[in-house]
């Protein structure tokens, strides 16, 4: 038997070891959850999964898989009706749902700018939309971190249809873009503005809908990507935006024209995640407390820079991979479970604990968390 030579692959992995940079699969269900994009603890809510039962035994459906694409077997009826409630909640003519955020970003971006185009995104930007962007032939520019001024500057410079993607909601600082600002350079520049909502989606707002929409900016922006794998405790996207975005993207798009569709179940899951979360007042303000708490604990006690945020993701800088992985390490012996996220994921030096706070997370654990990262 002809053995394929795998000694590339070992070079590589064995690069990564020796940097201390090998990701491996974990399973840390065992400790109290500092890491995870359950922000209101609907993944593990019994009321959820409840919900999604009694929907799965009211309809009933008849095929487990999809079956094909959404183009070829794969589109229900009810696939699109749910697309139209989703649309209606967040004040949007339609809607288009992708088998993941991943699969919207990569389809939005690489499918909207063409050549002689202009796409401009934030220096922090997610990976997918990276990805996405990477797939256009279209001119790339990227602007500081939240930066107006060096935004404007690259908006002067843009050519042909321009576009502007940022995240309302930062997944490593966790902090918040100047939409009403952005929004406004965009239409002073003619610019498309596209917004990331995936970890505003259920957080923010009266009833979750999202930073664009709580500052009533959805009729300045192209195309909003919600995303259901995070607060919302289920799985999949939607694109909101206008029907010509809507059929845009049924046909030029291509992780949503050339992927077997979401099955029922998931669809379902969506369905009550919809009616569960605008409901979660309680445990928004729970999460508003818990986060209130930690910024003012940890300003006034911690050893280390905390990078402010309104958000459930708060980052506290721990300089130098080995220094981050250590303190991480300890955590974890606490019986807490901290992501240290390494360089180069972040700049060298911007090293840090990614702690995501959560509805069913009690200030008494937060308050224990404090003290293991001040010691």
């Amino acid at each position: 038997m002809i053995k394929t030579n795998t000694d590339f692959l070992n070079e590589r992995l064995e690069e990564r070891r020796e940097n201390g940079l090998m990701r491996n699969l974990v399973d840390k269900g065992h400790l109290v959850d500092f890491c995870s994009n359950d922000y209101l603890g609907m993944a593990q809510s019994e009321a959820f999964k409840q919900l999604i039962d009694q929907k799965l035994a009211q309809y009933s459906p008849a095929r487990v898989g999809a079956t094909g694409s959404r183009l070829i077997s794969g589109n229900f009826a009810y696939t699109e009706e749910l697309e139209q409630k989703m649309a209606v909640f967040h004040g949007a003519e339609t809607g288009l749902i992708f088998n993941s955020g991943y699969d919207a970003n990569l389809g939005v971006f690489a499918s909207l700018a063409r050549r002689g185009d202009t796409m401009i995104t934030d220096e922090l930007i997610h990976a997918s939309i990276i990805d996405g962007v990477r797939l256009t032939h279209a001119k790339r520019l990227r602007f500081r971190h939240n930066n107006l001024a060096d935004l404007e500057k690259k908006l002067r410079v843009a050519e042909g249809n321009i576009f502007v993607g940022v995240e309302s909601v930062y997944s490593m600082d966790g902090d918040i873009a100047p939409l009403a600002e952005i929004a406004d350079l965009c239409d002073q520049y003619n610019a498309h503005l596209i917004v990331d909502e995936a970890h505003a989606t259920g957080v923010f707002g009266a009833q979750g809908e999202g930073l664009v929409q709580s500052e009533g900016l959805q009729n300045k922006v192209l195309a909003r990507i919600h995303t259901f794998g995070k607060a919302l405790g289920s799985h999949g996207a939607v694109v909101l935006g206008s029907k010509a975005l809507r059929d845009y993207l049924v046909n030029f798009a291509r992780s949503f024209v050339y992927t077997t569709a979401l099955p029922m179940h998931s669809l379902i899951a969506m369905e009550a995640s919809y009616e569960l979360f605008p409901t979660l007042h309680q445990a928004r303000t729970h999460l508003s407390n818990l986060i209130r708490v930690f910024q003012n604990t940890m300003r006034k006690t911690a050893h280390y820079e905390v990078l402010p945020s309104p958000s459930p993701i708060q980052g506290v800088i721990v300089p130098g991979n080995a220094k981050a992985k250590a303190l991480s390490q300890q955590i974890e012996e606490a019986g807490f479970y901290v992501k240290a996220i390494l360089s180069p994921t972040v700049p060298a030096g911007q090293e840090r604990l990614r702690i995501c706070l959560h509805a069913f997370n009690t200030e008494t654990e937060l308050d224990q968390l404090i003290k293991i990262i001040n010691v």
